[in-house]
């Protein structure tokens, strides 16, 4: 966790600020495919991408 937390600290400190809708939208999407890789839902999703 502090390499994440070390990362994003280094995104603040060099102004890369434009860089965190990025890394939200890939935790979002990540989360999204992890809570419903077990569920009835899967085969939509899936179909997305």
């Amino acid at each position: 966790m502090d390499v994440i937390a070390e990362f994003f600290m280094f995104l603040k400190s060099r102004k890369r600020l434009w860089l965190w809708p990025l890394f939200i939208l890939l935790f979002l999407l990540s989360l999204l495919l992890v809570l419903a890789q077990g569920s009835a839902l899967a085969p939509f999703i899936y179909s997305l991408f």
